[in-house]
């Protein structure tokens, strides 16, 4: 079975990319993490990724005059790896279009809401404060906007009474773990495909 060269950008703790890491210690998901890179030395996901043997790089986005000179190391660092399709997982820095054109509607995002719904930071805390009801997680592609790139997958979590953005955020993560595994099998089995159209927004199908 072919595997899909994936690099991961990370910048925290890195539980999603646990997620996909034990999904491929688990082969229920055939995909080869080519590289893990952070800007941050001291990301726990890097020890994550050193545990599973997997390659980890540390670019810091303090050493580059300009975001488009950063991105275009990390672009640098991802080719060499052999990385076709990058995941975003926790990664705290807005790619500029030097990296987005590098991977075009290669790049996948998970963020903790359903999009269009509550995009940019602290998005749970946009659901508590608006009142919502439902919220959830989303995985889409990434384009030069931010949160506004195709959807490709969507999960719902409901708000509880008692909820603050602290348990209502446990409860999403789960659900992001586990979506994040199912879009990663489905582009590696071709099942992804980007419908695009003159005058239309692009938008994808799965199967």
């Amino acid at each position: 079975m072919t595997l899909l060269p994936v690099g991961v950008l990370v910048s925290g703790r890195g539980s999603n990319l646990q997620a996909i890491l034990d999904a491929i210690a688990g082969e229920a998901l055939p995909v080869d993490v080519r590289l893990v890179l952070s800007n941050q030395p001291g990301a726990a996901a890097l020890a994550r990724a050193a545990a599973a043997g997997v390659p980890t790089a540390v670019i810091s986005h303090h050493d580059y005059a300009t975001r488009e000179a950063f991105d275009g190391a990390l672009v640098g660092a991802l080719r060499q790896a052999g990385a076709e399709w990058v995941v975003l997982a926790g990664f705290m820095r807005v790619l500029t279009p030097v990296f987005l054109r590098a991977f075009p509607l290669r790049v996948i995002n998970i963020h903790p809401a359903l999009l269009p719904s509550f995009p940019g930071i602290h998005a749970q805390r946009q659901a508590l404060a608006y009142g919502a009801k439902i919220t959830g997680c989303t995985v889409h592609l990434v384009d030069e906007g931010v949160d506004t790139g195709p959807i490709i997958a969507q999960r719902p979590v409901p708000l509880l009474d008692g909820d603050d953005e602290d348990t209502l955020a446990a409860r999403i993560l789960v659900e992001e773990h586990r979506l994040v595994v199912q879009v990663l099998a489905d582009i590696a089995a071709g099942r992804l495909h980007v419908v695009s159209s003159a005058g239309a927004r692009p938008h994808v199908t799965c199967g």
